[in-house]
């Protein structure tokens, strides 16, 4: 994917026109733009909304309104404007801290359930974010909707293949994260020879491989290298238009520091933004990729 795109400059179907342009909120990263990427491939005229302090200046080549966190009065009113009422969540965004805030009026109404929704896990913020846009009569999209060729494939990519201990690691991850998911706790964690030596919490993936990479380095963890794997799936129950667990560049060599044998995805609900980029970059680690199915469906 290009990652400087052309922009489209109007609709260019009927229904385009009918429905008007798609919203797109954009945190940090580069899933924003493929998925911008992704609805004019499908004749969808799209405008950007890139959050202050997460995106960067790439989504100014495309038409894009830049937006604040704590100012949810102003974005309905843009969005309103601009004749979106489909909208797609998507990229990094931090959680932030009331007090950090310059709330509008719109969201100064909203702070008792605004304070009740960040007392909650990730999975509850989200939701009620979501049920906060669908109330203003807006209408929820996932980005594997919009765009589902960013979705994980299944099956191996790349030339590394998972060898037998390795895939036991899989299925012993798979299964820490399905009783982990109610709890919403995290969408990934590592498993070393069928032992659970580091879990994803509130920060996140690329971290949580730091974090590996260090026990490593200072002798807390005592494995030969090119052992362990990462695996990463949503959660149950999770609402996928709103939080996709997403996959990068960065995490392959993340992985690749921390000495592991390779990564397993669920297919169909991890995003990846260029996976000819990561088969590259995994087959230079010497990692495999792998794309597992979710229990229950054929060829899992």
């Amino acid at each position: 994917m290009s990652p400087n795109p052309t922009p489209p400059e109007a609709p260019s179907s009927a229904a385009d026109a009918a429905e008007g342009p798609l919203a797109i909120i954009c945190g940090g990263g580069a899933f924003p733009l493929a998925v911008a990427e992704g609805a004019r491939r499908a004749g969808r005229q799209v405008v950007l909304f890139p959050v202050r302090g997460f995106a960067d200046a790439a989504f100014e080549a495309w038409p894009h309104v830049w937006i604040s966190l704590g100012r949810f009065g102003f974005l309905k009113s843009e969005l309103r404007r601009r004749g979106c009422r489909d909208v797609v969540f998507i990229g990094n965004v931090l959680r932030p801290r009331i007090r950090d805030l310059r709330l509008d009026w719109a969201t100064l109404r909203l702070l008792p359930r605004a304070v009740a929704m960040l007392r909650g896990g990730d999975d509850y913020l989200l939701t009620g974010l979501g049920q906060l846009m669908e109330e203003s009569g807006f209408r929820l999209v996932g980005a594997h909707e919009v765009a589902p060729e960013i979705l994980m494939p299944a099956g191996q990519l790349g030339a590394v293949a998972p060898d037998a201990g390795a895939r036991e690691d899989i299925a012993r991850g798979r299964a820490a994260l399905a009783v982990m998911g109610p709890l919403d706790i995290g969408q990934g964690l590592v498993v070393m020879n069928r032992h659970v030596v580091a879990v994803e919490a509130a920060e996140g993936t690329d971290l949580m491989l730091a974090r590996v990479a260090e026990l490593r380095a200072n002798g807390r963890i005592k494995m030969p290298a090119r052992c362990g794997v990462l695996v990463k799936r949503p959660k149950e129950g999770q609402d996928l238009r709103i939080d996709l667990p997403s996959f990068g560049t960065r995490t392959v060599e993340g992985a690749a520091r921390a000495g592991l044998a390779g990564i397993a995805l669920e297919a169909g609900g991890v995003i990846v933004a260029d996976s000819a980029a990561l088969i590259r970059l995994a087959d230079e680690k010497g990692l495999f990729i792998l794309g597992v199915e979710r229990e229950g469906t054929q060829g899992s």
